[in-house]
């Protein structure tokens, strides 16, 4: 029960942190996890996690890592590899050497071996903190690529480096040839194995599918159990479990993105799970972070051998030492790189090496590694200063956390590009963005059973836009007039060429042509704004009402109902004349008559829509149940993008208030609108 509690609290401390960081944007999601998780620590509760480092590996880093796997730019990793490789091994190695013989020189009771393992342990980034930090500022693709890569890839070199270093303060004993030996084999054997068992997985989901079992929830669940399954397999193999997670992962990208027929409902539920399990993942690894910060500051201040301030003084140098060997590292490497005319390396300067260097953000991976040291030696003895290291490695992740917080933005330069913009032109301009938002999510969620229903509310939206896109040039060639009468026109000579090839091609009967050609002559005289020519409307009414009567006649005597069968035809004509029209109008756009175009082009989809919807509201209540999942769905991708913007600085709260309030209204209009059939 004590645990169930427990998890329901950090539960809840995770939605509390985004709840702070909807009305206090400009402070970062894991800053204010850390926060609460030391308040929850911190309190006469009787809470205390303890940090189960296997078990932190296996439950946490595996998954994160196996979705990053899954989403990093393939072709950004292949060509940013050298630098990414420099980063991972090369600089880890050199952080290793030079940090920890500063530490041991600092602090001259910790031996060197343990100070190689603080020094390993604090030179793997947290990727996931960096992508946090980098949500709210304009970070250059290539170097968002590149803090991806390495973020991947030096977790599992740090690490590695960490175990040897500690293996040598356990027992004394170092041997580098057999050190550079384990380190090829843990490393290309976790790469290798990781691979080959992401391929067995796949095999493994495709044999399932060929025998017939499309149930979504048991692709889902092997989709959840393969990083756990593969970085278990492979640390039982003694090689590197984290890189065979993110090879896996990068597999697994690969074979979603050749897959030719994926499954819809599979593409959305495994999505929205993982989008809920990332969310987690990620807010536990910062609220247990910042749980164990408590007991490791007060063990360190009642320690008598340590000097808090000359601890807090070696924090802010050890801090400083690995931002300084980070910048002088990234600008030599990437001057030389250069020089070398390697592709994708564009000219050093030092603002890009600013924000490389602040962006080397230390996370979870370090704390986790600092509490696997044991607390005593294999002779029997205490670990030298395990407390003092404890308390270091939370104090540097701290402090680069706090320093990306505060540099970041001001080395790479804030998102709010509507800042210089008047609150009118910042309003439309986000709803513009809302807009865009509720289509893409729509098209998300369009497959063969509702594409009537989307393509209905994405003609909705897409009017809004015109009129928030072009509203001078809508005024100046509004409804009606010459520019666009001479559309109209033109639209209509193309349903009229359209249908006299259907006549020639003899595909269509003379009753139902006379119709269609009626309607198109009726249609240009409403165009050129001339008194309808009501004669043969007329006599083509008492023609329809004739034949209704003579339907009903018939299939109340049990033969079948040619009316039907007609309505049907015609529905069908009327679609594929208004494509025809579609279709000419776009040969038509050019920059001066885009709103006028945009307007006829979205009146002939209002009818496209509205035929096919009659047909489906008419065969079944399917149709509206789907129309109002997608309509709630894009409301709340509106409010999404409105949270989004707000966080991102590009709009004020004001804005954003009166955003959402819109958003409201016109969700109560909706759903007092809506009449289901």
């Amino acid at each position: 029960m004590e645990l169930f509690l427990l998890v329901l609290l950090l539960l809840a401390a995770i939605g509390l942190s985004n709840l702070v960081n909807h009305f206090a944007p400009f402070v970062p999601v894991p800053l204010i996890q850390i926060a609460l998780g030391v308040l929850l620590a911190a309190l006469p509760l009787g809470i205390q996690v303890p940090m189960n480092h296997e078990l932190f590996f296996v439950l946490f880093i595996a998954p994160l890592l196996f979705h990053d796997g899954r989403r990093v730019s393939r072709t950004a990793l292949w060509q940013l590899r050298f630098p990414i490789l420099l980063l991972a091994l090369g600089l880890v190695f050199a952080t290793v050497v030079a940090v920890g013989s500063l530490i041991h020189l600092l602090i001259p009771s910790i031996p060197l071996p343990a100070a190689f393992a603080l020094a390993a342990i604090l030179s793997p980034t947290d990727v996931v903190a960096v992508g946090a930090m980098s949500g709210r500022v304009k970070m250059p693709g290539s170097i968002l690529h590149l803090l991806e890569g390495e973020g991947l890839m030096n977790d599992a070199s740090g690490l590695v480096a960490f175990h040897f270093a500690l293996a040598a303060a356990l027992t004394g004993v170092f041997s580098l040839p057999a050190a550079v030996w384990s380190f090829l084999k843990i490393s290309v054997g976790g790469a290798a194995g990781g691979a080959l068992l992401a391929v067995l997985v796949i095999r493994l989901r495709v044999w399932i599918r060929r025998l017939g079992m499309e149930d979504v929830t048991v692709h889902i669940l092997i989709q959840i159990l393969t990083p756990f399954a593969i970085y278990l397999a492979a640390e039982h193999l003694h090689v590197s479990g984290i890189l065979a997670v993110v090879a896996a992962g990068i597999v697994h990208g690969i074979e979603r993105d050749r897959e030719t027929s994926p499954q819809m409902r599979l593409q959305i539920a495994s999505g929205s799970t993982w989008s809920v399990i990332l969310y987690i993942l990620n807010g536990l690894v910062f609220v247990l972070l910042g749980s164990q910060i408590p007991e490791v500051t007060r063990e360190s201040f009642i320690d008598p051998t340590t000097d808090n301030a000359e601890v807090l003084g070696f924090i802010v140098v050890i801090t400083a030492a690995l931002l300084l060997l980070r910048s002088l590292w990234v600008y030599a490497a990437w001057r030389i790189g250069w020089r070398l005319k390697l592709r994708h390396l564009p000219k050093p300067s030092l603002r890009q090496t600013g924000i490389i260097t602040i962006s080397g953000v230390r996370g979870a991976v370090t704390l986790a590694g600092a509490f696997s040291i044991p607390e005593i030696l294999e002779n029997g003895s205490a670990f030298p200063h395990r407390t003092l290291i404890l308390f270091i490695a939370a104090g540097v992740i701290l402090v680069t956390l706090a320093a990306a917080s505060l540099f970041l933005p001001v080395l790479a330069g804030s998102k709010a590009v509507f800042a210089d913009d008047t609150k009118e032109r910042t309003e439309k301009k986000a709803l513009i963005r809302t807009h865009l938002a509720a289509i893409r999510e729509i098209r998300e969620r369009t497959g063969n059973d509702n594409r009537e229903a989307a393509a209905g509310l994405i003609a909705s939206y897409t009017r809004a836009l015109q009129q928030l896109q072009y509203p001078d040039s809508a005024a100046a060639a509004g409804p009606g007039g010459p520019e666009e009468t001479s559309l109209r026109l033109k639209a209509l000579e193309a349903e009229a060429r359209y249908l006299d090839r259907l006549i020639q091609e003899k595909r269509i009967d003379a009753e139902t042509a006379e119709a269609a050609l009626e309607r198109i002559h009726r249609m240009k005289q409403a165009a050129r704004r001339r008194s309808p020519f009501r004669g043969p409307a007329i006599g083509l009414m008492l023609k329809g009402w004739l034949r209704y009567v003579k339907a009903i006649f018939t299939a109340r005597r049990g033969g079948p109902d040619p009316y039907r069968e007609k309505r049907r035809q015609r529905q069908k004509l009327q679609v594929n004349m208004a494509v025809a029209a579609i279709q000419a109008l776009r040969g038509e756009i050019n920059p001066d008559n885009q709103a006028a175009v945009y307007r006829v082009i979205g009146e002939y989809n209002d009818r496209i829509a509205q035929i096919r919807s009659q047909r489906r509201r008419k065969a079944s209540r399917e149709w509206i149940r789907r129309e109002r999942e997608l309509q709630e769905r894009a409301f709340q991708a509106e409010r999404n993008e409105v949270q989004r913007l707000y966080e991102l600085g590009q709009i004020p709260m004001e804005t954003a208030r009166k955003l959402r309030q819109q958003i409201n209204m016109r969700e109560v209009y909706w759903a007092k609108e809506f009449r289901p059939v």
